[in-house]
């Protein structure tokens, strides 16, 4: 594909973006070799520092690889492509977007009118009623809260943290399966990514110890409903993973507790342990709005100046009325009976498939949240099996690194009563799957 692709431009700028259009166009793809840089500098009549140059820039913003002697090719999943699922087919059920049941989200509150007379915003970024509720909602779980601060989101906090700690190139553990959103931002930052595999109880131990000896410079997990494999932390898990991040004080772990009020299962979090540098990271997009851009954060004092340093120079402070909204709603007694109901229904929903599964001999993982994940031999047979039987679920590829393939079955919005319907249907398109390898 590389040599059909004719790279363009006199300056190591220039270069660079011409590969990169070429990516976001498709006119090169995952796995497609760039020239040698001596070879692209006499074609482009330019130096090889230059096309160097260029090439540390793609490989920076994540664009392209370097693989020794295998040269510089395409990245697998480049950061100017997206790995989206696809557009849900018309008549089908969605059980692959992780979506919450948009039954259980509270009405959100009309628009909170700003305070009149003048206010200095980046002064005061965050609301006091509001930074306190967020203080008391992390101590009832055990979370340090002597620092906090908020962000545009889960990702938008993460990114920020990363962004402060760590410099393209730097390596950080990931789960494996993990949350594919989180896996590409890494990419688009120029980081690289160290699997750590996953099990019913999360982040197994020997292999995190594996990463931090590999290099690994930060940890991103999460604590409970781990997205797509449902994981959480049991309290021998949660105290096996702060031995072993006890020996590597100067690693940041950042946990991710996207979905804490509708888990299912209490918190063992690692900032429990006496972690040097760490960040425990929360937002309500999943229980009270998916429009609700907010993150609260606990964290250690220096992660709160830097992170907040970060901010102030770039937006500066999260929306005051966004934050009013996230306030009456924490306190709106009606809400949290909603999420309460929530909460009990996905457990009931995520217990009902993976049972119904079980019934049939076909093992699943699904200890939390609202995620069931199922081991495949074939992903896209399992998915476009069911695809033709109705059912609408996510191909494991875009959330695995090293782990096995399987699908995701996001059960937020199966009813228990059509559980036993998808697990038949599944058990037939699995079988068909496995009658075209011979059984």
């Amino acid at each position: 594909m590389a040599a059909q692709y004719s790279i363009s431009g006199t300056t190591a700028k220039g270069i660079a973006a011409s590969v990169e259009r070429a990516v976001a166009d498709g006119g090169l793809g995952p796995g497609d070799a760039l020239p040698p840089v001596r070879r692209l500098a006499d074609e482009l009549a330019v130096s090889p520092g230059t096309v160097a140059t260029a090439y540390k820039e793609l490989r920076q913003r994540g664009v392209v690889v370097t693989r020794g002697r295998g040269g510089t090719v395409v990245a697998a999943a480049p950061a100017v492509a997206s790995r989206r699922p696809p557009k849900v087919p018309d008549g089908l059920r969605d059980l692959a977007g992780g979506h919450p049941d948009f039954a259980f989200l509270p009405d959100l509150p009309a628009l909170v009118a700003p305070s009149t007379g003048p206010r200095s915003h980046r002064s005061t970024p965050r609301l006091p009623r509001l930074e306190e509720r967020v203080r008391a909602w992390f101590d009832e779980d055990g979370v340090p809260s002597g620092s906090v601060t908020f962000a545009h989101g889960a990702l938008d906090c993460i990114a920020r943290l990363l962004a402060t700690e760590l410099r393209p190139g730097d390596a950080v553990a990931m789960e494996d399966p993990g949350y594919h959103h989180l896996l590409d931002l890494l990419q688009a930052m120029g980081l690289r990514t160290i699997a750590v595999a996953v099990d019913d109880e999360g982040m197994r131990p020997e292999e995190l110890r594996d990463a931090l000896r590999a290099g690994a410079r930060a940890v991103v997990c999460s604590p409970r409903a781990q997205n797509p494999y449902g994981g959480h932390f049991s309290a021998a898990r949660r105290d096996a993973l702060v031995d072993v991040l006890r020996q590597a004080p100067e690693v940041f772990v950042i946990e991710n507790d996207h979905a804490a009020e509708i888990a299912g299962v209490e918190l063992n979090s690692l900032t429990e342990g006496g972690l040097s540098r760490w960040a425990h990271v929360r937002t309500v997009t999943k229980y009270l709005g998916t429009d609700l851009r907010w993150a609260g954060a606990a964290c250690d004092p220096v992660t709160l100046a830097r992170h907040d340093g970060r901010l102030l120079l770039t937006s500066g402070w999260v929306s005051h009325l966004l934050q009013a909204a996230v306030l009456c709603l924490l306190d709106d007694p009606s809400a949290r009976l909603l999420v309460e109901r929530a909460e009990v229904a996905y457990g009931k929903r995520r217990a009902a498939f993976v049972e119904e599964l079980a019934r049939r001999g076909i093992p699943a993982h699904g200890a939390s949240g609202m995620n069931v994940w199922v081991p495949v031999r074939d992903e896209s047979a399992v998915v476009n099996g069911l695809r033709t039987r109705g059912w609408w679920v996510a191909a494991g590829a875009r959330f695995r690194m090293a782990a096995a393939p399987g699908v995701r079955v996001t059960v937020a919005g199966l009813e228990t009563a059509r559980a036993a319907r998808l697990a038949s249907d599944f058990a037939d398109a699995l079988g068909e799957s496995e009658a075209t390898y011979g059984g």
